[in-house]
């Protein structure tokens, strides 16, 4: 007994987890990270193509094994039919709009520059929480998808 009485015993209680709407904010500014790195990418003439771990089973063997595969990044911008480039955010598949009737859903700009500053401040606006009511109901919408 004389080593417990050494010791310093304390009430405590894990913390489950993060709020979801801290994970949702988190998930969508991976994404934005993601997007700056293809565009940086590109500009650069370089080939974005991050690598995500794969577990695959050997039918003959059963054994498993761990490999990298090449992550497939879609780009969130097209070139409309001016000539300026259209960025959307994107929450899993569904867009995110940016007014209250839900028609506006890009942000229209001019060149590769500026479509990189636009991601970088997006980023910044999400991971600030300006933008969680628009997520909130993307995220709502993406629910209701499986839900069916």
């Amino acid at each position: 007994m004389n080593i417990l009485a050494n010791l310093k015993f304390v009430s405590s209680k894990r913390k489950l987890g993060i709020s979801p709407e801290i994970q949702r904010r988190n998930k969508l500014s991976n994404k934005i990270g993601e997007q700056i790195q293809l565009i940086q990418a590109q500009n650069e003439g370089r080939i974005y193509a991050p690598v995500r771990l794969k577990t695959i089973k050997n039918t003959e063997t059963g054994e498993r094994r761990t490999i990298e595969s090449p992550k497939r990044v879609r780009e969130w911008w097209h070139v409309s039919d001016n000539g300026k480039i259209h960025v959307v955010l994107k929450y899993g598949s569904k867009q995110i709009t940016f007014d209250p009737k839900g028609t506006k859903n890009a942000i229209e700009v001019t060149s590769k520059d500026e479509m990189l500053a636009v991601f970088e401040s997006l980023k910044q606006a999400v991971e600030a929480g300006a933008l969680d009511a628009q997520i909130e109901e993307a995220s709502g919408a993406l629910r209701a998808g499986f839900l069916k």
